[in-house]
């Protein structure tokens, strides 16, 4: 009788072992709610900046010194899904360096409330060409 005693207690307790490995209280475990760990809920997004203000006061961000960007028109802002910041498309008739139109060009540009801190020339994965425009 002794021994079946041990056995039962080295086996619950061994089982416990196994089990407090495996996230035992996590949100999803079959325990009572007192016991579950709470899943911790994601930190709300805040409201994006405006982007119309924004590329207007930092076309020099967006395009390159000569170019003379007119026309400029931007989507509406979209959640980085890379980061915490926002990101939109952008876009304007330029002229090159030496004076000659080059027409319309979209750009992706990266941002956050106060800072575009990146952008490149939109390609066919940057949805761009869905877009709404809105002029700046």
């Amino acid at each position: 009788m002794g021994q079946g005693l041990i056995s039962t207690a080295a086996l619950l307790a061994g089982a416990t072992l196994m089990l407090g490995g495996c996230g035992l209280a996590d949100s999803h475990a079959v325990w009572p709610e007192i016991l579950k760990v709470k899943a911790t809920e994601p930190a709300p997004l805040e409201a994006p900046p405006n982007v119309k203000q924004l590329v207007a006061g930092k076309l020099d961000s967006v395009f390159t010194a000569g170019s003379q960007p007119t026309h400029v028109r931007v989507s509406a802002p979209v959640h980085d899904p890379r980061g915490t910041g926002w990101t939109a498309c952008v876009r304007a008739e330029l002229t090159s360096v030496i004076g000659k139109p080059l027409g319309t060009q979209t750009y992706r540009v990266f941002f956050n409330t106060t800072t575009i801190f990146d952008r490149r020339l939109a390609g066919e994965d940057d949805n761009c060409l869905t877009e709404t425009f809105e002029p700046v």
